[in-house]
């Protein structure tokens, strides 16, 4: 089935309540070149030099020279099946034309120069809202701990109460998603993590990072691959409903 030909695949297992619905669209671009995740920031720096000042300000988020875009990232570089890739939301959907039509057959990771070409661009429309029923997700590459949150996890001793702290930043991390892509529920966001794995490390300009892969279940329908969290722009905290693990297997 066409993507554009909308079916929605949450209607089989879940009946709706009466909250604010929106559409989100998504755009997922990927290309034929292997990266590392260490090498994503490499390649939004590469999408970024072929853009130059002509880039639209969803591909940087930077409003000045010291100064952000703080709201959700529209355009989030990430690696999908172990190859480059870029998932446009919304009006990063309406942007990326700009790139697709200016980059060449070849682009530079850092100093490994790149065959570049884009081998499947899929769109996509989901109803994001809250329902009755419940869906299984899985969360990789999460970095929920902030300077003040990782003081009160290392502070925290039981197991539950940890997992008790890191459901509440998710459910956090999902409410400042929806804000930003003016997603507004009637219905209350239900977060249930059902399986965590042990804290490990990743580094971003060298900086340690505590990342966390999760299982959780919640009420709320969300697209597959979009981020939440620190760094959702350059592929942490990538989201996919779990029935897709199969397909993504070695992803997380």
């Amino acid at each position: 089935m066409h993507p554009f030909l909308f079916q929605d695949k949450f209607t089989t297992f879940a009946k709706k309540t009466e909250p604010m619905t929106k559409y989100l669209r998504t755009l997922t671009v990927t290309y034929n070149t292997d990266i590392s995740y260490k090498e994503i920031p490499l390649f939004r720096g590469a999408v970024l030099h072929c853009m130059g000042d002509r880039a639209n300000l969803l591909y940087h988020n930077h409003t000045g020279e010291n100064t952000f875009r703080y709201s959700y990232p529209l355009i989030q570089y990430k690696r999908l099946g172990g190859k480059a890739a870029i998932v446009c939301v919304e009006s990063g959907a309406d942007v990326i034309g700009q790139f697709l039509s200016e980059a060449t057959g070849t682009i530079l990771l850092g100093e490994r120069e790149l065959a570049f070409d884009a081998s499947r661009i899929a769109p996509s429309k989901i109803l994001v809202q809250t329902w009755k029923s419940t869906f299984s997700y899985h969360v990789f590459r999460w970095l929920p701990l902030n300077k003040k949150n990782y003081q009160l996890y290392q502070q925290t001793e039981g197991v539950i109460e940890r997992v008790a702290l890191l459901e509440s930043i998710l459910k956090g991390n999902l409410l400042s998603m929806l804000k930003g892509l003016g997603i507004y529920l009637e219905e209350e966001l239900t977060v249930k993590i059902t399986s965590l794995s042990d804290p490990y490390i990743l580094h971003n300009k060298s900086v340690p990072l505590m990342a966390f892969n999760a299982d959780f279940n919640s009420n709320l329908s969300i697209p597959d691959n979009i981020g939440i969290g620190k760094n959702a722009s350059i592929g942490y905290g990538v989201i996919r409903q779990k029935k897709r693990e199969v397909e993504q297997k070695g992803e997380a």
